[in-house]
């Protein structure tokens, strides 16, 4: 069927800014989808919120809305532009939930917009759970015994007459949120009330359970025409019981027998059709392997994380067919875009093995509960392939850059059986340990088909242990997935020498194609893996070439934005004409689609696979600044083994990390910085505290975004810090600073030649400084600043810049009070504040500093200064601490945020509004705010509670709180102490009689347990809780600004044209 000629225009909704369960899948279908749709002359309208994403670019889209993913505001943008259709299956369980609210109140008959691809009534069908399962009891497909309950008694009523354990699945929700296993009537009844909340539709699916059976998912797709392929199906390693998205992902399933594949394809097909989906979908299904009977689980009628992975497992571009068919085509009519000559009807074929491993943020948040059930925890996941799982298993870990867990012995069992995060970790110790791996088995319900993979990986170790070392025996092990670092330690070698060896054995890594169709036919946009084997499929070019080296997965610190550096700078280079080389093993995101670069290796980001591929590919250089402090950290080592790396050189990446020396440079530049010290052990660490004075920031050396920061107010609170948060020796210093408390924080990003410092923006921050610049909303133009302190800043800026000889990116952070200007640090490296500033701007900031690395001069390349904005741009964050039960909703200087927003307006508060709604934030136009302030904020508390009043709300106030608004007299509602009984904060919040909360914790960020309970509360009840007084300020000028003013939604690219 040919394409439907009258769809001309097309409005897509993004998901969002990233959260746990909706990652940066979606800027990977967005992105593609968009391209997909410009391609055949459709006029793109994109709707996100993301700044941090490449779909908000202007060469994806016409028109950009960086605006609330609200239902008012994708009205407004629909009367406004009138497109013919709307794409809601590339954005993720928010872009579906909000084309269905535009469905129901008649917006989309209202003004003639079509939905393309999938349909309301497919999706409808596919997320009511009710709905779903009489679809399926129709098609006699089988499925659990489940209710689709609206209210408590008909859940109970479910419970009583099939008992526990049961699964518990909100409606219309996002990653599981809000689900979970439920083994006893405490955990049930705690959990409905939550799911209740936190479902639109106020639905939850309760069914029994089936843990331990095997999960299998199937990607698929359709076409109007009925034509059905498989893209690929996938095996959880871990059984039901499990979040898929929480699960250790092997591509192709490895236990299914043929008959049970054709069994499960075939009911993936009938489903995919009764659903009448136009697109790609997920299928997900159980399996008990020792009967044959299997449940169908359920439907993801549109792209998910699991599209993603399938989409780089297999090579095929689930998206941009998906876009395609939304257009009217046919799959026969589609050229599949990897090979350039196969149709997309073609079903992909594996000669390989493709392992998912998700990255959890328990490294981020100790103390939040490690097990893992129906709702999603990870922040992100790594990709990794090889010709054997053991390959693909091993490559998998060294990609998560993180350290062997330490593991008691005697918790082995608790992680294997609940399971928790470590529990692949726990099953390789056990078998160190002699464990059988029947026991194990036992306990787990893995197969034993993948508990044989493990005794492999166990035994391969312990034969490097015992045996004499020896060629065949590195050649094995190398062959198997071993690194060489691994190698070193267990057989008592040291790296370089070892590596040597190999090099010179001839034990060289082969590069194999990922080409959608097992090399039956030519690929002419390849991507390659390596493994030990004769064939070398990856062919250098004689062309100039440059490797950039990606961030790796997505995880708290280090997310979207680095990705969006590395695609820039891929996208810089292609249009200089050089070849551009990407590494990076995240199969969420753009850097690593088919067209991105010219060439893709998914590969760990260690030192020695990327060596691997720069002595195959033999660049003119290596670039190393957007990686985040992945890539910057390995500058060092490669730039030893004699790689050309890019950019500022060497010595200036040690003389901004090196704190002493970075102290001298300022100290010869004449510029202040906060007091601060080096302390390698307790008494130089009590010592270097009371020299600098309480209170004081502590974190350790060489961390990412503040990992183990705190701020630590008096001796007790020092000693606590240095016995229990970190490991203190002569190579791990814990670092001093004095702490700054009520003053500005502000920060540049700037792109220097060795000379000139060019810079894109002076960002101030909204909350006070303490608060990570990560976790901080900020703005650009500064609303505080003085003119005469933001010029002295940028002139400090170019100083710095030119002392450390900045060759392309940097990033310097600043601490403001009364006008007195000190130096928190500086990043030789591109920043997570790039994306948001170049949609501010509209400058290109990632391709300038490529430029400059490349050899251009900042005079002959003639950027536009930025910094006069006519407008408001601001950045919020958003926050994972509702997935993550036991961890505390309190900001410091260690950063805890997952993603980010961006409003933009005219007006400072309007422009905050915006941010904070696009952060997902259900900001309350009436009723009541509960104010539960620590001391010192509470003796400010009542000018805010006063406008506040005057803007229709109601007060509600703890008892230290309403003291100080006494003047107030009967206007404010006095709230009990927890233990002094109700009414309190909590069982108002429960009650649903609050409608937003003021909190800020007590010093050092240690809430008291009224706090903690305050805080997670308003979590489950799903209020806004604003835990900074600056931010909580700042809201109340935006509710003002609200009521006596238009918010309107505009697009991106006028505000540029204003600029």
């Amino acid at each position: 069927m040919p394409r439907d000629s009258t769809i001309k225009k097309v409005l897509v909704i993004g998901s969002g800014p990233i959260v746990i369960g909706q990652s940066a899948e979606f800027d990977y279908s967005g992105s593609q989808a968009c391209k997909a749709l410009r391609e055949e002359g459709v006029k793109v309208i994109l709707l996100n919120s993301n700044p941090a994403t490449i779909q908000t670019d202007p060469a994806l889209a016409d028109r950009i809305y960086i605006e609330p993913l609200q239902a008012d505001v994708l009205e407004r943008i629909i009367k406004e532009e009138r497109p013919d259709g709307l794409l809601a299956t590339m954005g993720g369980q928010t872009a579906l939930n909000l084309a269905m609210e535009m469905s129901q109140k008649g917006v989309l008959d209202r003004y003639g917009v079509r939905m393309l691809g999938t349909g309301i009534e497919s999706i409808h069908t596919a997320e009511d759970r009710g709905a779903f399962n009489r679809l399926i009891a129709q098609i006699k497909e089988p499925q659990l015994d489940s209710v689709a309950a609206t209210r408590h008694e008909q859940a109970h009523a479910f419970s009583k007459t099939h008992g526990f354990p049961l699964i518990l699945r909100p409606a219309f929700t996002l990653g599981g949120t809000g689900g979970g296993i439920e083994r006893d009537q405490d955990e049930f009844d705690h959990l409905l009330t939550l799911g209740f909340t936190l479902s639109p539709t106020h639905q939850i699916l309760i069914e029994e359970s089936v843990l331990g059976w095997a999960e299998f998912e199937y990607e698929m797709m359709r076409d109007a025409n009925d034509n059905c392929i498989t893209i690929c199906n996938m095996e959880n390693i871990d059984p039901m019981g499990v979040h898929t998205g929480e699960s250790v992902v092997v591509a192709p399933s490895q236990t299914l027998s043929d008959d049970e594949h054709q069994m499960l394809r075939s009911a993936a097909i009938k489903i995919i059709r009764a659903l009448k989906i136009v697109g790609g979908c997920n299928i997900q299904f159980a399996l008990n392997q020792k009967s044959g009977e299997y449940i169908v689980v359920e439907v993801n009628p549109r792209l998910s994380r699991s599209s993603a992975l399938a989409s780089k497992a297999t090579g095929y571009p689930i998206a941009r067919v998906a876009a395609k068919i939304a257009l009217g085509y046919s799959l026969h009519e589609i050229l599949n875009a990897v090979t350039q000559t196969t149709p997309a009807s073609f079903e992909p074929a594996l000669d390989y093995c493709v392992i998912k491993i998700p990255r959890w943020p328990f490294d981020k948040m100790p103390k939040a509960e490690r097990r893992l059930g129906t709702q999603m925890k990870s922040t992100g996941e790594v990709m990794a392939i090889g010709r054997t799982f053991e390959e693909a298993y091993l490559k998998a870990t060294r990609s998560l850059e993180q350290k062997a867990p330490h593991l008691s012995d005697a918790d082995l069992e608790h992680h294997l059986t609940q399971p928790t995060d470590l529990r692949f970790p726990a099953i390789l110790r056990a078998l160190h340990l002699g464990w059988s791996g029947d026991k194990i088995v036992q306990l787990t319900s893995i197969h034993p088909w993948f508990l044989d993979r493990f005794v492999s990986i166990v035994q391969m170790e312990k034969r490097l242990k015992a045996e004499p070392f020896s060629i065949p025996l590195l050649k094995a092990a190398k062959r198997m997935g071993f690194s060489d670092a691994h190698i070193a330690v267990l057989s008592g070698q040291e790296e370089k020498a070892l590596r040597a060896l190999r090099i010179k054995a001839g034990i060289k890594p082969t590069y194999k194609m990922v080409d959608t169709c097992a090399c039956e036919f030519e690929a002419k946009t390849p991507y390659y893996y390596s493994t030990y084997e004769s064939e070398n499929e990856s062919i250098r070019s004689s062309r100039k070439k440059v490797v950039i080296i990606g961030s790796g997965p997505i995880r708290i610190g280090q997310g979207i934005e680095f990705d969006y550096c590395a695609c820039h700078a891929s996208f810089c280079l292609k249009e200089m004409g050089v070849e551009s080389i990407l590494i990076n093993n995240n199969p969420e995101t753009i850097s690593t689609d088919f067209d991105t670069s010219d060439k893709l290796y998914f590969e760990p980001l260690t030192y020695e696979e990327v060596l691997n591929v720069v002595e195959h590919e033999q660049p003119d250089g290596v670039i190393v600044q957007f990686g985040g402090q992945t890539s910057i950290n390995l500058a060092e080592k490669l730039a030893a083994a004699g790689v050309p790396v890019l950019g500022t050189p060497i010595d200036g990446i040690d003389l901004a990390e090196d704190r002493e020396r970075f102290r001298e440079l300022l100290g010869k530049l004449g510029i202040a910085q906060p007091k601060n010290g080096t302390a390698r052990n307790m008494a130089e660490a009590l010592a270097e505290a009371k020299r600098v004075g309480y209170p004081i920031v502590v974190r350790p050396s060489y961390v990412i975004a503040g990992r183990g920061m705190a701020i630590v107010y008096d001796e007790e609170g020092l000693k606590q810090y240095i016995e229990e948060a970190v490991d203190v020796s002569e190579k791990k210093p814990v670092l001093i600073d004095q702490y700054i408390d009520r003053a500005i924080e502000c920060e540049i990003d700037g792109v220097g030649d060795g000379e000139r410092l060019w810079i894109a923006g002076l960002m101030e921050h909204i909350e006070r400084a303490g608060v990570h610049s990560g976790d901080a909303s900020c703005v650009v133009p500064p609303v505080r600043l003085k003119p005469e302190v933001q010029k002295k800043l940028l002139e400090y800026s170019r100083s710095i810049s030119k002392a450390l000889g900045i060759i392309g990116a940097i990033n310097i952070q600043y601490v403001v009070r009364d006008d007195v200007i000190f130096v928190l640090e500086a990043n030789p490296r591109a920043s997570r504040t790039m994306p948001y500033l170049s949609k501010a701007t509209g400058i290109p900031i990632v391709q300038l500093a490529t430029r400059v690395q490349m050899g251009e001069k900042l005079s002959a390349i003639a950027p536009p200064e930025p910094l006069a904005l006519p407008f408001y741009a601001v950045k919020s964050v958003v926050f994972p601490f509702l997935k993550l039960r036991g961890a505390d909703f309190v900001l410091g200087p260690e950063m805890k945020s997952t993603g980010e927003s961006m409003g933009i307006d005219a007006e400072f508060p309007i422009a905050y509004y915006k941010s904070l709604r696009g952060a997902n934030l259900r900001l309350p136009s009436k009723g009541v705010v509960a104010f539960s302030f620590k001391a010192g904020d509470q003796e400010r508390a009542l000018p805010i509670a006063r406008k506040l009043i005057s803007l229709g709300y109601s007060i509600a106030a703890t008892p230290g709180t309403a003291q100080h608004l006494s003047e107030l007299r009967g206007q404010v509602h006095l709230l009990k102490k927890l233990a002094d009984g109700e009414p309190n904060l909590v069982s108002e919040l429960r009650a649903n009689r609050i409608q937003m909360v003021f909190n800020t914790p007590s010093k050092g960020g240690k809430a008291s347990s009224d706090g903690f309970a305050i805080r997670r509360a308003s979590l489950e009840a799903n209020v806004p809780c604003i835990t900074n007084f600056e931010a909580a300020e700042a809201l109340v000028e935006a509710l003002e600004a609200v009521q006596s003013g238009e918010v309107k939604p505009k697009c991106l690219q006028e505000y540029w044209k204003a600029d």
